[in-house]
């Protein structure tokens, strides 16, 4: 994308593709009328928010997760940046289900990351609440109107639309996802037709993470390349292969990307949460306590900053453009291109 001009007179407002905050926010899908582009314009009525209305947009000018992959690390996150980030998930997932509700949308472009090395979960116009007159309800039978884009991390009873329902443990399968959603950089199930992946998930294909001890040796050999691996869906030794890093990706030494290998005890994190059996896998409150997170000796507000170099904030220029800048704008934007409808969701 080129550079976009501060000047509202530039661009022509299309259709709404998506509103938050107390329809105080909007995004619209708008023409640029210098080069007759498409982009997406969030406005926001600052007049009419509140105090904690403004520090929350604030807030939102952190980096999601998955604007993370898309920029900096495509081939996937170190193991140890990706401890931190799901444990703050965890402690939101933890609070949101204490509460009586099902997130239903666990992804990591729902996941915000601060400039400070806050953890935050947004996505929350798809939360069910377990309330009903008064009792909590064991089960949800409801079934929202997902964009295709969401199914990928749904879990198997959720797109079953059976009468057994569901509960907040399909949050904890779509955890798992977005574990190798960030440990891959890409979605398990991404690229499959909407049928298959529903049959898959229902005969019980597990994702994984893609690393030495998952993918076939003469694979790695290979040059460089996702090849076989891209669904996210792979048949190896299995997590009790020898394992002797923390999983950073060594594709900027010239060798294949996932020549790397990650802790038994993170595939044994991704494993209990991607179990077809909701009922086998750990509540949130349960997983805070895993092994896995053992690795994480320092406050995130002091790690993740330093695990997530060279990113800035969103809200960072070149020193050497002025914010006022066509490309100080541009800055802003130039994350349109990758992002879907439902990552508007805040």
């Amino acid at each position: 994308m080129g550079s976009f001009l501060p000047d509202s007179s530039s661009y022509e407002l299309l259709a709404v593709i998506g509103r938050g905050l107390d329809n105080l926010m909007t995004v619209n899908l708008a023409r640029y009328r210098p080069t007759g582009e498409h982009v997406a314009i969030r406005r926001i009525d600052l007049e009419s928010c509140t105090n904690d209305m403004v520090t929350y947009l604030i807030y939102l000018f952190a980096r999601s997760a998955r604007d993370l992959i898309c920029t900096h690390f495509t081939d996937g996150m170190s193991e140890l940046t990706i401890a931190y980030i799901l444990l703050g998930m965890l402690k939101a997932l933890e609070y949101i289900h204490h509460m009586g509700y099902v997130h239903r949308s666990v992804k990591a472009s729902h996941v915000l990351i601060s400039a400070d090395g806050q953890v935050c979960m947004s996505g929350l116009r798809s939360i069910f609440s377990l309330i009903r007159h008064g009792q909590r309800a064991k089960v949800v039978h409801d079934f929202p109107q997902y964009s295709v884009n969401v199914l990928p991390w749904l879990s198997p009873e959720v797109l079953q639309q059976n009468l057994q329902g569901y509960d907040s443990r399909s949050d904890i399968y779509s955890l798992g996802i977005t574990a190798c959603e960030l440990a891959n950089g890409h979605v398990p199930f991404k690229d499959m037709p909407a049928t298959q992946m529903l049959l898959e998930k229902l005969n019980g294909t597990v994702p994984c993470l893609l690393d030495t001890t998952t993918i076939p040796p003469e694979e790695l050999s290979m040059k460089p390349s996702r090849s076989g691996a891209d669904s996210g869906i792979c048949e190896g030794p299995g997590p009790g292969g020898v394992r002797n890093s923390n999983g950073e990706p060594s594709s900027s030494s010239g060798g294949h990307p996932y020549n790397r290998t990650f802790s038994p005890q993170f595939h044994t994190f991704v494993e209990l949460c991607l179990q077809r059996d909701p009922e086998k896998r750990p509540s949130a409150t349960s997983l805070v306590g895993h092994p896995f997170f053992k690795q994480i000796k320092r406050r995130p507000s002091e790690a993740l900053p330093e695990l997530l170099r060279p990113v800035s904030p969103i809200t960072s220029f070149e020193s050497s453009q002025p914010q006022d800048s066509p490309s100080g704008l541009a800055s802003l934007e130039s994350g349109l291109s990758h992002l879907e409808v439902d990552d508007w969701d805040f």
